[in-house]
This record gives structure tokens, sequence and C-alpha cells, in this order.
């Protein structure tokens, strides 16, 4: 695919809606994982927080695992904690020596992954499978989005329907920066809106995210007319009154809308905006840092399982 022609984030995130309409994403029972460890890597970890958010976990990352099982082996020798989960997308990387040292541990785990034949699947004791889309490189929006859905049980075609009646101004694309604040429930997936910001825009444009009770902290002390702050429900104080995009969300929702609802709007910014993440995208496959001991470069569009 020319990378001129490479979707913008909207776009991805309505495919893979119809993904899921097609094909459900396979459900996700929580309440079968009483006090586990939740252990995952950039987005996978936030996505783990998400999940856990309203439920005891302990969450790890690759860069604090070892000493967190340590620090809580107490608890795994009572049987407090019995399991873990680990989260990756790939099911490579750092998945597989994190299945390991869970299990070093006698802990049961629990692989959530697109890739049924990875490394960290033929180590779990069980794995949990879930359909993807080919994306542009660093999107990875129907891998994590099928994850939030399967413990929501929402409804891909509702959130379909949804987003597609969200009616942006006139204007949507001229302004120079923009604010997205989310329900309190949903603090966890704001940080994985700041990632996207780094990812499709870096330095070119400000894109911030909050929370409403975190935005109440001094994050709007300066109202800037060029700011269009966008609210998922109604937003009385933040931004200037003219500036306000406010969105009229349903009785009930999940993480599922929040994420692709979040990422509609911004693949919408970037459609709007010079094509920064198209420009530069195939050097940085090329040219950027080889994690994991990778040796060639990273594909432009990652291959889904679908």
């Amino acid at each position: 695919m020319d990378n001129k022609h490479l979707p913008d984030l909207d776009e991805v995130v309505i495919s893979a809606l119809d993904l899921f309409i097609e094909e459900t994403p396979p459900k996700l029972n929580l309440e079968k994982a009483g006090q586990p460890f939740v252990v995952g890597s950039g987005n996978a970890y936030n996505t783990g927080k998400l999940l856990f958010s309203q439920r005891p976990a302990i969450f790890a990352n690759e860069s604090n695992l070892k000493p967190k099982l340590v620090a809580h082996l107490s608890l795994i020798k009572s049987g407090v904690v019995k399991r873990a989960i680990i989260i990756s997308a790939s099911g490579e990387k750092d998945a597989a020596w994190e299945v390991a040292e869970a299990e070093k541990y006698g802990l049961e785990t629990t692989l959530l992954t697109c890739n049924s034949n990875s490394s960290a699947a033929k180590l779990a004791d069980k794995t949990i499978v879930y359909r993807n889309l080919p994306e542009p490189q660093t999107y990875n929006t129907s891998t994590y989005l099928g994850m939030l859905m399967s413990a929501s049980n929402e409804n891909a075609k509702n959130i379909k329907n949804f987003i597609k009646k969200v009616k942006l101004p006139k204007n949507f694309g001229k302004y120079g920066a923009y604010s997205i604040i989310v329900p309190d429930e949903f603090s966890e997936l704001t940080p994985m809106l700041d990632i996207k910001k780094h990812e499709l825009f870096g330095p070119h444009l400000s894109l911030r995210a909050f929370s409403f009770g975190d935005a109440r902290h001094a994050k709007f002390v300066m109202p800037w007319e060029k700011e269009l702050v966008i609210s998922l429900g109604n937003n009385k104080y933040f931004g200037l009154p003219q500036n306000r995009l406010q969105i009229k969300m349903p009785k009930k929702y999940g993480a599922g809308l929040v994420m692709a609802l979040t990422y509609y709007l911004i693949g919408k910014i970037q459609a709007a905006k010079p094509p920064y993440y198209k420009q530069n995208i195939a050097k940085y496959c090329i040219d950027g840092p080889k994690a994991y001991g990778k040796k060639g470069k990273f594909d432009i569009v990652v291959p889904g399982n679908y």
C-alpha cells in the first residue's frame, strides 16, 4: 500500500467495528480471575488497567514485573493471588518471558493475544485469541478494542451507529489544539490517547486527554480560542464556552465505545491536518529503534489474522 493511501485512524476504527459486527470477540469473564497480576507493555498495559479498573488487580509491565512478583510473594504463597494475565497483541516481544516468569512463581497464566502461534501462546496455560485487521504500524486499534469489548459485551453495531451520528462543527479541522475529556471511570484510557498524539502528530499539534476529575486540576487555567475542548458528556468549566464540543452519551456504555469514539475523533483530526504520520512512518520503520532484538525493518502495515 502506498504511504499516501494509508487509512486515517477514524477509517480503521470503522473497519474494526465492521469486523466485530461480523464476528463478535470472545467473551472474557473477569470475575473468574480473582486478584491477578495483569501484565502488558505500552497500550497493552493501559488496556489491562481499563479491563480491571473496577476489580482488584496488581499491574506490572516489562520493567517492574520481576520486583513486583517478589514484593507480592506472600500473597502468592497464601493463595490470594493465583493467576497472571499477560496482554500482548503479538504474543512476542516481552510476553514470552513474562509468562515464564509468572509460572516460576506457580501462577496460572492466561494470555490475551491476536497471535495463536506466538512464543507466549506456546508457554501460557490458557490463550484467548482475538481477531485483528491489518493496520498501519502503531495504530493497534482492532487488537485492543476487541479485548475491551470482550469484557464489556458491547454491541459493535450499536457503537458504530452512535459514532456515525456524532456531528462535528464545520470548523472542526481549523483548530490548533484539541483536548478530549472522558468520564472518570474511563480515566485509564487517557494515556492511550496521549500515545496517539505522539504517534500521529508528534510536536506538530497539541492534543491533550483528561478525565473530568483530572481536568479540574489546573488543566485549563489558560483557555485559548484556538483550542477545541471535546467532552464525552456535559462540560461546564473547561475551555472557552464557544469552543466546547459536548457529546451526549447514551445511558449505558462501556470502554469499547469510549475507545472507539475517541480514536475516531482523533482520526478526524488526523484527516484534517497535514499527513505528518504518512510522511514519516516509512523512514521510522527502516531507521527507527529496533526493539526486542529485531534485525529487519518494521512493516508499515502490520499483518492481521483476519
